[in-house]
């Protein structure tokens, strides 16, 4: 396995590893503070996701987590040391929440499908990042909440994950009650696509990216960016887009040798191309 610490300025850090060939795997490492999502940790998770976004031996990614917790979401002692700054914080908020906007966007952009190995709590920025995340496998034991609301502040940017991946009457509920739910809800929601025992959570979630790993690369990628494309489009659109890019994916050397294959019941061998 090789490990490559990313250390952002603040030294909050991201350990990416390849535990084998066509995976890597991002681990948030700030136990002590719950993998809060500090300006270093949103840092630090972002220089490794653009890093593996253009790394040609990366088929998928895992992001997993170190300590008690998956991710407790912001971290609200960083933003409270702020309300000294002149202007009440206004302007480190305004950077926190687009920083972290700007990290969930390029983990859909990323042409690598992205899997979260949730092992235990993920709240707040921390949900937002399972839902992001295009894969998601959770313990039984993992729960799931956007407390925002009882604390006075709404959860808003998870809210935009959140409307995405789980139906709206479930979405208002977690975000106007901000109560914890369990895994077997989350997963009942869509929140996450399955829950295992706690001991298994890395193994599901490896499991996921071996078989993505078995795929066309620039099937699979062209698959990603268009699916998240599509679904913000009217439905005449969405299938005009679509049909563009069937035809182009027809013209591909793997989709080729993939039909073949098929017909000569064979493996097929990628190109990526």
């Amino acid at each position: 396995m090789q490990d490559i610490p990313h250390k952002s300025a603040g030294g909050a850090p991201a350990i990416v590893s390849k535990p084998e060939p066509g995976i890597a795997v991002i681990t948030l490492d700030r136990p002590q503070q719950r993998n809060a999502l500090s300006l270093g940790m949103m840092a630090a998770l972002h220089v490794a996701v653009e890093e593996l976004s253009s790394d040609d031996e990366v088929a998928a990614i895992v992001i997993a987590a170190n300590g008690t917790a998956f991710c407790a979401g912001h971290d609200l002692k960083e933003m409270t040391a702020h309300r000294r700054d002149p202007d009440g914080g206004r302007e480190f908020y305004r950077q926190t929440m687009s920083k972290c906007a700007t990290l969930m966007q390029a983990i859909v952009k990323c042409p690598k499908p992205v899997i979260a190995a949730v092992h235990a709590t993920a709240t707040a920025a921390g949900c937002q990042l399972v839902a992001t995340c295009d894969l998601a496998v959770a313990a039984e034991t993992a729960k799931f909440c956007t407390p925002g609301v009882n604390i006075g502040l709404f959860c808003s940017t998870p809210m935009v994950a959140l409307t995405r991946n789980v139906p709206r009457k479930r979405a208002m509920e977690m975000l106007l009650l901000g109560d914890m739910i369990s895994a077997a809800d989350a997963a009942h929601y869509g929140l996450v696509n399955c829950m295992v025992p706690a001991d298994q959570v890395m193994h599901g979630a490896l499991e996921f990216a071996r078989r993505i790993s078995a795929k066309s690369t620039a099937t699979v990628a062209t698959g990603k960016e268009t699916f998240y494309r599509q679904a913000e489009m009217p439905l005449a659109e969405a299938y005009d887009h679509a049909v563009k890019v069937m035809v182009e994916n027809m013209l591909y050397r793997d989709a080729e040798e993939g039909i073949s294959a098929f017909l000569e019941k064979r493996t097929p061998v990628w190109k990526g191309c």
